[in-house]
């Protein structure tokens, strides 16, 4: 296959790409033409096809697999794909995983290791809880493991969840250990479902946009009420252990101005806020420092609120 990160200026290409976006525009006479985005793995091209009536372009839509043949130009600066053939694609003519950002782990090994955390587990109500998620739901099971942490901000790539959700987990379980008077069993539960609402408030890849609940409600509440609805299915949950883990989804991202209905009240709440700002925090730092070379700053960036240097080697 033919990454775009690898397209030059010049060359003719013959091979398939997402169709990102793709709208209908008018040149300055009159005359009818389509504005795409192709995306790989490698990244993203501008597209154009300027006959879009001729024999040889086929219907297809946004988000759909297609069979792209045309000539690479340049224009302002920027590669242009000029598209003399295009095909809507069966399945099977092609891999999403060329197509979609990946987490670089193992997802299989990461659920693994969120499955060990559960059976480690000794509190019987929690485990039940846990075990309604990730042994028994084999639908959210599916959209966990595929679901992105973000749109954009953080781990916005398949996998991302389970990497997020693994990560914090990790630093909860080392608090737990740092700090004897946490309820490691609390924390290590709540790590684990502290997002899960995000398979719900996020629309599946290649889309991966704000579902209307998403928009109306946020990962927050979805959460809240998905923990609600199997810890009503169990029975004898103790009261108090449930406001105590519905607390923690509620004050995960700590502050009532980043969404957060009540701010951390129990101490497994502040640490699950810690652990879950620091994971998404490196996390943008580590894609920052990944995506720009060449330079030691690298300018403001509105999440860290900081002008962002590399460190020296």
């Amino acid at each position: 296959m033919k990454y775009i990160e690898s397209i030059h200026e010049g060359e003719n290409i013959s091979d398939v790409y997402l169709v990102k976006q793709k709208t209908s525009a008018v040149t300055k006479n009159g005359k009818p033409y389509e504005n795409m985005i192709l995306q790989d793995k490698t990244g993203t091209i501008d597209a154009k096809i300027w006959e879009p009536n001729s024999a040889g372009i086929e219907d297809f839509n946004a988000l759909d697999y297609v069979q792209i043949t045309g000539n690479v130009t340049s224009f302002n600066g920027a590669l242009q794909v000029s598209v003399q053939r295009a095909r809507k694609c069966r399945e099977g003519e092609y891999d999403p995983a060329d197509y979609l950002p990946v987490s670089s782990k193992n997802i299989d090994d990461m659920f693994a290791q969120i499955t060990q955390y559960i059976s480690g587990i000794t509190s019987p109500y929690l485990k039940q809880l846990l075990e309604a998620f990730f042994v028994n739901d084999a639908d959210f099971i599916k959209a966990f493991k595929t679901s992105s942490a973000a749109k954009s901000v953080h781990h916005s790539f398949v996998g991302g969840l389970l990497e997020h959700t693994l990560s914090v987990t990790n630093l909860c379980n080392y608090l737990a250990e740092a700090y004897p008077m946490i309820n490691k069993d609390l924390l290590l539960s709540v790590a684990i479902l502290h997002d899960i609402g995000k398979t719900r408030e996020l629309s599946d890849f290649p889309e991966n946009d704000y579902t209307d609940d998403g928009q109306l409600l946020g990962h927050i509440v979805i959460g809240y009420e998905m923990v609600s609805a199997k810890i009503a299915q169990i029975p004898g949950f103790p009261d108090k252990l449930a406001g105590e883990i519905k607390h923690c989804i509620l004050a995960h991202h700590g502050e009532l101005d980043y969404g957060s209905p009540k701010k951390p009240a129990i101490i497994e709440a502040v640490a699950l806020h810690h652990a879950d700002n620091t994971d998404a925090k490196l996390e943008i730092m580590s894609e920052l420092l990944a995506s720009q070379t060449g330079t030691d700053w690298l300018g403001y960036n509105r999440l860290i609120d900081s002008n962002v240097r590399r460190t020296s080697e």
